[in-house]
């Protein structure tokens, strides 16, 4: 299966992935847009992939005017249901369906790995104003901590833990450099959030009924060695989200 297939295939587990998916630190999110920011104007701002609206609901409640944008019918439609009056439309970083140079930023979360940078870069290029800025924002577990580890083996890595653990995001023309902040914190995560966030993982939802049961079996023998979950109980799961910033030139 092409990535470009896996990508597109978040809708057949949107409620896993709003229930299992963590959201966003503010503070990260306030620093990618800290470059645009204007005293007494509201920034105008799409979230591009932006799925069930983890990070849609952090910019609304930053001040933002937002819009969201997804591929998938189904994402955007839990988008609406958890993130009332913001306006929906279906879209990708390579094909927006927004006006040019309408727009002080485009941010991104959990999504840029997934585009064509140099069509993507022309194209946000395109919908922001001069000086405006894209933003890319990931979580990734913080595998330091054993159990965490032992976790992220069982599911496999994914595609944006590669990026960020090798070469990194990378943009084009008309942008310029990336910047790059980290934060650290947690999740209190139950064992019913922490199977969506398995099932909500492209890898699992596109896997063969064999492969999904070897991974479900797999992560089964870690969460038994957590006993924090056992009796409705919850955990701590770190996470570490990288954000990087590029203004338009």
């Amino acid at each position: 299966m092409t990535d470009r297939e896996k990508s597109m295939s978040f809708g057949q587990a949107a409620s896993a992935y709003e229930s299992g998916r963590p959201g966003y630190p503010a503070e990260a999110v306030a620093w990618l847009l800290n470059p645009v920011r204007e005293p007494g104007r509201a920034l105008r701002v799409a979230d591009v992939g932006a799925g069930t609206g983890k990070l849609t609901r952090t910019i609304v409640e930053l001040g933002a005017d937002v819009v969201a944008v997804d591929p998938d019918a189904d994402m955007l439609a839990t988008l609406r249901e958890n993130v009332r009056g913001v306006p929906t439309f279906a879209g990708t970083a390579e094909r927006l369906p927004l006006p040019d140079a309408g727009l002080d930023a485009v941010v991104m979360g959990q999504a840029w790995h997934w585009v064509d940078v140099e069509r993507a870069s022309r194209e946000v290029g395109r919908v922001l104003r001069s000086g405006g800025v894209l933003g890319l924002i990931w979580n990734i577990r913080d595998d330091r901590v054993d159990w965490v580890r032992r976790l992220t083996e069982a599911m496999g890595g994914s595609n944006a833990e590669v990026l960020l653990a090798t070469t990194g995001p990378r943009v084009a023309e008309p942008l310029g450099a990336l910047e790059h902040g980290e934060w650290r914190w947690e999740r209190r995560i139950t064992l019913p959030q922490l199977r969506d966030l398995v099932l909500s993982r492209s890898d699992v939802i596109t896997a063969s009924p064999e492969k999904r049961a070897g991974i479900e079996a797999a992560v089964d023998g870690v969460v038994a060695s957590v006993p924090e979950l056992a009796d409705a109980g919850s955990v701590a799961l770190p996470y570490i989200t990288h954000a990087f910033r590029a203004r338009r030139l």
